[in-house]
């Protein structure tokens, strides 16, 4: 058996190793990785945040002040009662103290668990019981209209702070001001294990109920490989990852890589405008951008021609992540802000990049990439107790890696058979499908729950809609597949048309013939359907599962995660 390792000579987690500053005894903490051996360093007074509040106004914390007001809040912690193991969740937008309360948990050795802002009640219920949390960090208006009135099915909560309180509400929720101005600023970081959990962060429940991934110290070392080898930070650069810390990507890549790095961090209080992000691009001299590709595929829609009106010079590369990024978007890169969109693939359950495109290689529109130095991918049918690997080019199969990466999760929470189910011997089950071509390069497919079985062939939702936003009429799709006994299985497509084009008969037809041609009528869907909205999770995955209830007049189960469009 050979599998394709590509070493592209670049920083690997081993490299990593090499520039972090280890406990004695081997110890890692993700804290003093990432803000306690700055602010102790000649980068003490180099800003490390930015936070952009909604009137564009600026906060800048410096290494040095983010590490004071983090060790207040272990010490907060530590009076509280919180030890080794125990949650500590944050209900925040993208403000200072949701950082702040995120290094100062990982400092007092707690679990990390951030929740997304815009949740609703349910999902927020959902994982502060699954999670085991013991305290929450939120606002006094968050609690009051999200939290309050199921605080007594909370078993396991114990304390809930109020970033905003001027005073203490109840015996358990409390003003977090009040506790951090009477705590010293003296909290020691006790030597961490690497494999001391850090972080849970639930999956975004495409395909059922949210999963409690748990990540560990030691993922730092894939954070920093990948902050240098894909994004190729630099000590001087202003990074900006538009990604909420609610979801994975926003505290990996928008906490742990950059401050690790020593770059200064953009954050943005306030949701997505075009404007307001080519401004931010402008104004703060952001030299290396990533987003996702919802994010990129608003920005395409709209007759802004950024390079014109916008000083967008210090923009070094634009990276992409969250659901796959058609070819379109990334020609667009090229042709709107003079490079392409730099997509990547990873997975809540890896914690950080392992498929990539970086601004040193060739790009391939369309494609996941090359695996990032040190991980191991291939393509294999995967059977009840074994993974085959494909050695084939061109072949479609699940895709999977070996599991020696630092980041992968260590298990789900309170679900360690079904973590178990995950992996055939050293290979970790994705659940993706993909095929590799003949020079490495990796193609993403779908999900393995998504694929439609048609006529004998094995259609992968992406594949379709790739080529249907493609179409002139065309700037969204979602593709299910709908019953048929026949053929088991057809294809169906929706679609959201760009401003201005008509829902005609003549229009749907253009775009399936268009779809034919270049799919083929066995790949190509069988009907077209228009849609003011196509439903996604919060993190910008297509919700195929409620569009296929829907389809079947079955019901949709939990929807308030859900965005429309």
């Amino acid at each position: 058996m050979s599998v394709i390792v590509l070493d592209r000579g670049s920083y690997t987690w081993e490299d990593a190793g090499k520039e972090l500053d280890w406990q004695p005894g081997g110890g890692i903490n993700i804290a003093h990785e990432a803000v306690r051996r700055h602010a102790l360093s000649d980068r003490r007074d180099h800003v490390a945040i930015r936070c952009i509040r909604q009137d564009r106004s600026c906060i800048n914390l410096t290494y040095a002040e983010l590490n004071t007001q983090a060790s207040r809040f272990a010490v907060v912690l530590r009076r509280l009662g919180v030890r080794d193991g125990h949650t500590v969740a944050v209900l925040l937008g993208r403000t200072p103290e949701l950082y702040i309360a995120a290094l100062g948990t990982w400092m007092r050795t707690a679990m990390f668990c951030p929740l997304y802002a815009a949740f609703g009640p349910e999902p927020i219920r959902q994982r502060l019981v699954r999670g085991d949390v013991q305290v929450l960090v939120t606002t006094t208006s968050m609690f009051e209209r999200k939290v309050w009135h199921m605080m007594s099915a909370l078993s396991e909560l114990q304390t809930v702070l109020l970033t905003d309180a001027p005073s203490h509400m109840a015996p358990n929720v409390l003003s977090l001001p009040l506790l951090m101005a009477d705590a010293d600023a003296d909290h020691v970081i006790p030597r961490t294990d690497p494999q001391t959990p850090a972080s849970l962060h639930f999956t975004s429940g495409t395909t059922g109920m949210p999963k409690g991934a748990v990540h560990v110290h030691n993922a730092i070392l894939t954070h920093v490989a990948t902050a240098r080898s894909v994004l190729e930070l630099r000590d001087d650069d202003v990074f900006w990852c538009t990604a909420d810390p609610g979801w994975v990507t926003g505290t990996s890549y928008g906490i742990i890589a950059p401050l690790v790095c020593g770059v200064t961090m953009v954050v943005d209080e306030a949701e997505f405008d075009a404007s307001r992000w080519y401004g931010i691009l402008e104004e703060h001299r952001v030299t290396v951008w990533y987003t996702a590709p919802t994010a990129i595929r608003r920005l395409m829609r709209l007759h802004i021609k950024p390079r014109e009106t916008f000083d967008l010079s210090a923009l070094r590369s634009v990276h992409s992540v969250g659901e796959p990024l058609p070819a379109d978007a990334v020609r667009w890169g090229m042709d709107m802000l003079g490079m392409p969109v730099l997509d990547n693939w990873w997975q809540t359950e890896t914690g950080g990049i392992m498929i990539a495109n970086t601004p040193s290689m060739s790009v391939r529109p369309g494609s996941m990439g090359l695996p990032v130095p040190g991980v191991t991918a291939a393509i294999a049918e995967v059977t009840n107790t074994e993974a085959r690997i494909i050695e084939t080019p061109d072949v479609q199969g699940q895709l999977v890696l070996q599991r020696n990466v630092p980041s992968l999760c260590t298990t789900y929470l309170h679900e360690d058979e079904r973590y178990k189910r995950l992996f055939r011997g050293i290979w970790y089950i994705t659940g993706d499908i993909a095929k590799r071509d003949s020079d490495g390069y990796f193609w993403y497919v779908g999900r393995g729950d998504d694929i439609i079985k048609t006529s004998g062939h094995m259609v992968g939702p992406f594949e379709v809609e790739r080529v249907l936003v493609e179409h002139r009429a065309v700037v969204e799709a979602a593709v299910i597949g709908m019953p048929d006994p026949v053929v088991g299985e057809f294809v169906r497509a929706y679609v959201v048309l760009a401003d201005g084009v008509g829902n005609s008969e003549m229009i749907r037809q253009d775009i399936l013939a268009e779809a034919r041609r270049r799919l083929g009528p066995a790949v190509a869907p069988k009907e077209i359907l228009v849609v003011d909205a196509i439903p996604k999770t919060r993190s910008g995955k297509i919700m195929r599962r409620l569009l296929k209830a829907r389809a079947q007049g079955l019901p949709e189960g939990d929807t308030s995660t859900i965005e429309q469009g």
